[in-house]
């Protein structure tokens, strides 16, 4: 069993004995620190927002968690299965205190965890993260008694999402409906399956072919968005049913891309993308993290604009997006960040801008990608067990490159004459990651494989 506690939240896999993973118990004294740290920051303020994936612990998660916010005193607005772009929107359509996300992003079945944000429908910045963490701890939190206890209200926010993408300027229902797109899409039967179609039908396609579109849980291959779980979508590209291809993480706030041909567009590139989009008809600046590709920082030069990079982890996007005023910004997970909407990843709001811009090129997605800057990333992982010191592994990295230009910001990163390689603890498993880069996947995998030995090494 494996509980992972950090800044942005509780994740764990189900059961087992408390503080060994995510049980009734921990979900109490984490919801409770939550809305401890909430009244202490927005004393005025009595809501706060729930929304969950489509995961079979999350009827479970769900009734402990707006229980105990109602035991706290809070109103809770329950907007039931929602994604997690939704859940963000839903916080600032109802001037909450904050919400809570139930959903294990890209994690298999097994785990589900509670994504904490503030009021703003933002993740708590690092001091507010630390603040939970802080209170749950010491369990430091005082239940309503029974006339202050809260109540609960069930709505739907997914119409107020969908109204919210289509009010966007760049976002151009006609064009698209006039290419009459056959758009194919694959949900992982998480509730990507009830938003991927409404907001397809919203922005003008009439063609959909729905693969895994039920919201049941029973995901029918590992939910991470990557190319070796998605044969199912793309083997129907490749037969020529349809212009392209779309598939999300079980809470939709990723988005991968496939060409009509069956390939991959990269989902590194669904941010690069969108962000050539937005920046021929808004000049300006861009962020992606550390670990994400060089070709958004290539577009935006191209344009005019500035880029700059973050520590992983989208709370530091956002707030360097904020920094340096960024028109777009993301992470090259297939994260999309569009702040004319809201800042947070948006897989609803990268389809419709995609689609518009491909509909204003007047291209195959083939044909869009081969304009963009070409680089070859490699994404692997090094898994830990209980006993491994990752900060010395980290130290030994960074040392034997010295000679090297290295980054520690967030974790170690070393840039090569012809590429770069990132490793860092994840924040929501217990690995490794180890990302790099360079002209070619031969150059990439090389580079990866040498940092790797070196962890390796005894």
């Amino acid at each position: 069993m494996s509980l992972v506690k950090s800044i942005s939240g509780i994740r764990g896999t189900i059961g087992g004995r408390v503080g060994e993973g995510l049980n009734p118990v921990d979900i109490v004294r984490f919801t409770a620190a939550y809305a401890t740290q909430r009244r202490a920051a927005m004393p005025e303020n009595n809501v706060i927002v729930v929304g969950r994936d489509a995961r079979l612990s999350g009827p479970m998660v769900e009734q402990i968690v707006c229980g105990t916010l109602m035991g706290m005193g809070y109103d809770v607005v329950n907007i039931g299965l929602a994604t997690t772009p939704t859940t963000e929107l839903a916080v600032t359509g109802e001037k909450a205190a904050g919400g809570i996300i139930l959903t294990a992003s890209h994690n298999p079945k097994q785990w589900n965890a509670l994504k904490l944000l503030n009021e703003h429908g933002e993740f708590l910045n690092d001091a507010e993260g630390k603040g939970v963490l802080a209170i749950a701890e010491k369990e430091d939190f005082t239940f309503a008694e029974v006339d202050a206890l809260g109540h609960m209200t069930n709505k739907d926010y997914l119409p107020y999402h969908v109204q919210q993408v289509l009010s966007l300027q760049l976002v151009d229902v006609e064009a698209i409906r006039k290419r009459d797109f056959t758009v194919a899409i694959d949900c992982v039967n998480s509730v990507g399956g009830l938003a991927i179609p409404a907001i397809l039908r919203a922005v003008g396609v009439q063609h959909i072919i729905e693969l895994n579109c039920t919201p049941n849980g029973q995901f029918p291959h590992n939910p991470e968005p990557l190319p070796q779980h998605l044969t199912e979508i793309s083997n129907l590209l490749r037969s020529g049913k349809a212009d392209v291809g779309f598939v999300v993480d079980p809470d939709v706030d990723r988005l991968a891309i496939i060409c009509e041909n069956g390939d991959m567009f990269g989902e590194e590139y669904t941010l690069v993308s969108v962000a050539d989009y937005i920046l021929r008809h808004t000049p300006g600046n861009t962020v992606s993290n550390m670990s994400s590709t060089r070709a958004l920082s290539d577009i935006t030069a191209l344009h005019g604009g500035q880029y700059s990079a973050s520590a992983v982890g989208e709370v530091n996007v956002v707030a360097e997006m904020k920094r340096v005023g960024a028109v777009i910004g993301g992470e090259g997970n297939g994260g999309v960040i569009y702040p004319e909407c809201h800042y947070g990843r948006d897989a609803l709001v990268g389809i419709a801008l995609f689609l518009s811009h491909l509909a204003h090129l007047d291209m195959k997605v083939s044909e869009l990608r081969r304009t963009l800057p070409d680089y070859c990333i490699s994404k692997n992982r090094i898994d830990l067990t209980p006993d491994t010191d990752v900060d010395a592994i980290l130290a030994r990295v960074k040392e034997l490159y010295r000679n090297e230009r290295v980054n520690d910001r967030d974790g170690v990163k070393i840039d090569f004459a012809d590429g770069w390689v990132h490793l860092r603890k994840s924040n929501t498993e217990p690995i490794i990651r180890v990302y790099s880069e360079a002209a070619t996947m031969e150059r990439a995998n090389e580079l990866a494989q040498q940092v790797i030995n070196v962890v390796n090494a005894k």
